[in-house]
């Protein structure tokens, strides 16, 4: 690929990371609800829980997981990356540092799910690390918007001037 061409993507790649954190914090809320039915399930007798594990709450909790671990951690490389094609740098800040903290975070709730069947104390410290993801999830949503209106008010200018 040329240069050129990758200039030409300049713009767009500027709303990839957000679109993508965007979608990323929906699918992390619909991993809360399958983490929810789980407990339910767990917790729930006789026929409700017949019908409960019908939804395979665990499985789909534990795949969505899994595919969101992914994400998260190939969106933060994306949006550093992106940032330094688009500026030449890394802006340090607090936004990068709380991606990093839900990264980290994120892996280490992962890390954890071995071992959430013999010790119950590891789930509490499960479903805590979580609440704290996506309390720093919401909070990147608002600064991420943010910098996208920076970014667009940037490419105003530059295209009016």
């Amino acid at each position: 690929m040329t240069l050129e061409r990758l200039a030409a993507l300049k713009p767009y790649l500027s709303f990839f990371h957000p679109v993508t954190m965007w979608i990323l914090l929906a699918l992390a809320i619909y991993t809360l609800y399958l983490g929810v039915q789980v407990r339910r399930t767990r917790l729930a007798e006789g026929e409700p829980k017949k019908e409960l594990i019908k939804g395979r709450f665990a499985i789909r909790h534990h795949q969505i997981g899994s595919i969101f671990l992914a994400l998260i951690v190939m969106g933060a490389i994306g949006g550093i990356t992106v940032t330094y094609i688009n500026s030449g740098k890394i802006v340090i800040g607090p936004h990068l540092f709380a991606g990093l903290g839900i990264v980290g975070l994120v892996a280490t709730s992962a890390a954890l799910v071995p071992f959430m069947q013999k010790h119950t104390w590891v789930r509490s410290v499960h479903v805590s690390l979580n609440l704290v993801v996506l309390g720093l999830f919401g909070w990147q949503a608002i600064t991420g918007v943010q910098i996208v209106q920076k970014i667009v008010s940037q490419m105003t200018a530059n295209s009016a001037g």
